[in-house]
């Protein structure tokens, strides 16, 4: 099982990025896929996470109604869409599924 987010860099303020996470070593639908960040010296935060009761996407109150998640089955690949970005964004993103991480990508937010 393997998952590898990409998609990273540096934007401005107010700019968008999508991150992608491709997943291999089992079929995506079947799975739920989860983005984390992690800062140096900051707890780890859960961005989109589905809840375990009604598994809805759960958002960050941070990135509320500027982040997004999509899947493409078919291409076994999870997006994250970011918009309106902040430099508070500014951190390594990761996505998980089942206990499983990938390598992250870096996001900066900086003008």
């Amino acid at each position: 099982v393997q998952l590898q987010a990409s998609g990273g860099g540096l934007v401005q303020p107010g700019g968008s990025l999508r991150l992608s996470c491709v997943v291999s070593g089992f079929t995506l639908r079947n799975y739920i896929i989860d983005w984390f960040r992690e800062a140096p010296g900051k707890e780890r935060e859960g961005v989109s996470c589905r809840t375990t009761g009604d598994r809805r996407i759960k958002y960050a109150d941070a990135v509320e109604g500027r982040f997004t998640t999509s899947r493409d089955n078919a291409k076994n690949t999870v997006y994250l869409e970011m918009t309106y970005l902040r430099p508070e964004d500014t951190t390594v993103y990761y996505c998980t599924s089942s206990g499983n991480w990938g390598q992250g990508t870096q996001v900066t937010v900086s003008s």
